[in-house]
């Protein structure tokens, strides 16, 4: 049985309207407001964590274009989510896509239970995830988009490559079904929505006087507010994957913090070695690439095994916007793929070591060797990278046919503030 609906107390492959007629009556209490908070801790890290993380790092003249495109895409993507989404996703069907029996989320009673909880929590829990996801890629194409042109990939990718990823991964669709292990979103989120940035990045270009001016942040302590507002947001990510408040629960959440400590410490003694001067900026990164590398392992390693995953993956996110930047020859203006994706595969793949009862995890599945379980990571990296970079390809080039991806340049130098939004963040 796939152990994502084993969390959920369910005793089926798939999460039919049957099942969740049949389920209890009434709720747990505790495990509803559990799931209730998560959910709204996952919304406030895209509204505003997302948002004023992104817009800290980009230039002063397109923080309003970067703030607008994660609050307008998010509420895309929580409609979408609604009508055909979550039924895409969630609902039976094959091992790629769900089929459309709850769609406009006909069929779920208001007192339908998933687990122990109501299944309209779980709707929104998971609406929270699809979310993110498409915010964290609009970091990588930031500063020389057209606002149309995001919001026609949105919906394109959304519907191609989230929405089946996550019906096999969660949903007990095909990597499920192969054993593939992601507790909160190392395929379904980071790596998923990295590779959507990196293509993005490679198809919109550079921006105009890359490699030849200064782009620095503009506002490092917004930065840092959004860091902290993601760090304390991601224990609903995480926390929340248990789909209870239970012991797995309890083991998320340490790991979680257990491992972004680490990789905070990895990051700035590692940039502090190479650069000479630790940074806000390289402290901030480290807190994100702590939190995407635990991301898919938080409920199956123990505390060792967390902790080694952070400062592994604090280390290979300042190799990601460093070294393998410079050798992608990408203009990747908020790190995404540096960060998201690297940690992200590291983490992946470090889970099917450190999940063995041997290290301290919970263990693997009845005759299943660390060998296979790593192989059987590495397999639903790779599947993710391809179908997720496909689907972008396609999602990038319609945007590009219908409206055009880029800006004018006039408008890319003057900022996107005024030209695409007709405002100014600041006094000019």
């Amino acid at each position: 049985m796939n152990k994502v609906f084993a969390k959920l107390g369910l005793t089926s492959m798939a999460l039919l309207p049957s099942l969740a007629m049949a389920a209890p009556a009434v709720a747990d209490k505790a495990d509803n407001a559990f799931m209730m908070i998560c959910t709204a801790l996952v919304l406030f890290m895209s509204i505003p964590g997302i948002a004023l993380f992104y817009g800290g790092l980009i230039r002063g003249k397109n923080v309003l274009s970067m703030l607008t495109q994660v609050a307008v895409t998010f509420s895309l993507v929580c409609v979408l989510w609604m009508v055909y989404g979550y039924s895409l996703a969630f609902s039976e069907g094959n091992a790629f896509f769900g089929g459309f029996g709850w769609a406009m989320l006909k069929n779920i009673q208001l007192t339908a239970v998933m687990g122990s909880f109501y299944q309209y929590i779980h709707v929104a829990f998971q609406a929270s995830f699809a979310c993110i996801t498409v915010g964290l890629i609009v970091g990588a194409i930031a500063e020389r988009i057209r606002f149309s042109a995001v919001l026609i990939f949105v919906g394109v990718w959304l519907t191609l490559a989230y929405l089946p990823i996550a019906h096999m991964v969660w949903a007990g669709g095909f990597l499920a079904q192969d054993g593939a292990l992601d507790f909160a979103g190392g395929t379904v989120v980071h790596i998923n929505a990295a590779v959507a940035g990196l293509v993005g990045a490679y198809l919109v270009g550079k921006r105009a006087g890359f490699g030849k001016e200064a782009f620095k942040p503009h506002n490092l302590p917004m930065v840092f507010t959004g860091t902290a507002i993601l760090y304390v947001g991601w224990f609903g990510f995480n926390a929340g994957s248990a789909s209870a408040a239970n012991e797995i629960a309890a083991l998320a959440f340490l790991n979680t913090v257990v491992a972004t400590a680490g990789a905070v410490l990895s990051w700035t003694f590692g940039e502090w070695a190479v650069r000479g001067k630790p940074s806000l900026l390289g402290a901030c990164s480290g807190f994100i690439a702590g939190l995407v590398a635990i991301t898919p392992a938080c409920g199956y390693v123990g505390v060792g095994g967390a902790l080694i995953i952070g400062l592994v993956g604090g280390l290979a996110g300042l190799w990601g916007v460093t070294t393998l930047k410079k050798w992608l020859r990408v203009d990747d203006p908020c790190d995404v793929f540096g960060v998201h994706g690297v940690c992200g595969i590291v983490g992946c793949i470090l889970t099917g070591v450190f999940a063995s009862s041997s290290l301290g995890g919970v263990g693997y599945a009845e005759g299943v060797t660390m060998g296979h379980q790593v192989w059987v990571q590495l397999f639903s990296v790779g599947l993710t990278i391809v179908w997720s970079g496909v689907v972008a390809f396609i999602g990038f080039k319609l945007a590009d046919m219908i409206v055009g991806l880029r800006v004018p340049e006039e408008h890319e130098r003057e900022g996107l503030d005024v030209n695409s939004h007709g405002e100014n963040a600041y006094n000019q």
